[in-house]
């Protein structure tokens, strides 16, 4: 029988992940419970031999100004609405001289931890929290991002090979240059209409709604899936599709907390039943506001990939493990 397979990928940007709309002033407090919340994260994913993709934004990976600098490439994004540029942010706002001094837009030392902590695959989220569907930006654009990226996981004697696109803009004519810069998998998104996001801008209220709503009952289509429906196309990545977005613990939704965390161990417990796939996700700060309730949460959901994991010999699986094992299934090393 084939085994259901457990990914679990991370969108891990800090303060990069929402610099055109989130005040530091009002958010420090949030991005200093995420810090110190990643470690005991690891610690779970290690407890439980979990295989964790963090895929993280290339700025992230270093210590201080001139490093960062010393690794921006010298094509940036001409984004039509410049204030989704990171470089526009770093001119305008500015950022401290290294992590020690601004711990929001440096993490070499959390790089380092996930690193050295068992089954943890560092991926990448692109160099500068680059969107490939917004207006301005070019394919060639977004390859320099991509090669500032690896540059910068070079510090590390690391090699890239998972990309989560930035806010899940999904971009089908970039991939070739993906593959083209070292990427043999990124992650797709849901395949319901309502994760088709075009732009951050002015998005259908309708769209975020139903994405909404999805996380407590059955609105998108079946979302675990085989190994072998993964299309394995010359000179692309394979695409992962994501099969869940585990949302944010709010106190004022007791009943539906525990009817979110209830849905993902059901999938996953299906995935593990049939031999399919079951690819959660969120992003690392998801957890600032509440992280405690957040880490319960997290527990409640590893443990019952234990029981799987021991009653349907489920395994976990990074995206690049996940992939390795596609490309085995077609002969191909």
């Amino acid at each position: 029988m084939t085994k259901g397979i457990f990914t679990i990928s991370l969108d891990f940007e800090l303060h990069w992940g929402g610099f055109e709309k989130w005040s530091l002033q009002q958010y420090q407090q949030y991005f200093f419970n995420t810090r110190k919340v990643i470690p005991q994260m690891l610690s779970l994913f290690e407890q439980h031999e979990v295989h964790v993709t963090w895929a993280s934004v290339g700025m992230l990976f270093h210590n201080n100004n001139e490093s960062l600098r010393n690794a921006i490439p010298s094509q940036k994004p001409t984004y039509a609405d410049k204030q989704l540029s990171a470089y526009n942010f770093i001119d305008t706002q500015g950022i401290g001289k290294d992590e020690q001094e601004d711990p929001f837009h440096y993490a070499a030392s959390l790089i380092k931890i996930i690193l050295n902590t068992q089954y943890q695959e560092l991926g990448s989220h692109t160099f500068a929290h680059y969107y490939c569907n917004e207006a301005g930006q070019t394919l060639e654009q977004f390859r320099a991002d991509l090669r500032a990226a690896q540059q910068s996981a070079a510090l590390y004697g690391k090699k890239l090979k998972s990309l989560v696109f930035p806010r899940n803009q999904f971009n089908e004519d970039y991939l070739r240059a993906c593959y083209e810069e070292g990427f043999v998998t990124v992650r797709d998104n849901p395949r319901d209409w309502f994760w088709d996001i075009r732009s951050t801008q002015n998005e259908s209220m309708l769209k975020r709604l139903n994405r909404g709503a999805d996380a407590y009952i059955p609105i998108g289509k079946k979302n675990t899936y085989a190994l072998d429906t993964v299309e394995v196309r010359s000179g692309l990545p394979l695409c992962l599709p994501a099969s869940r977005l585990l949302r944010p613990y709010r106190p004022s939704e007791y009943f539906l907390n525990t009817m979110k965390i209830g849905r993902v161990k059901s999938e996953l417990e299906r995935a593990a039943k049939r031999g399919e796939v079951y690819h959660l996700w969120w992003h690392p700060h998801n957890f600032g506001s509440f992280p405690e309730q957040s880490i319960a949460g997290l527990t409640q959901i590893l443990e019952h990939y234990n029981f799987c994991k021991n009653r349907y010999k489920m395994e976990s699986l990074t995206m690049g493990e996940t992939a390795d094992r596609i490309y085995q299934l077609h002969g191909k090393n």
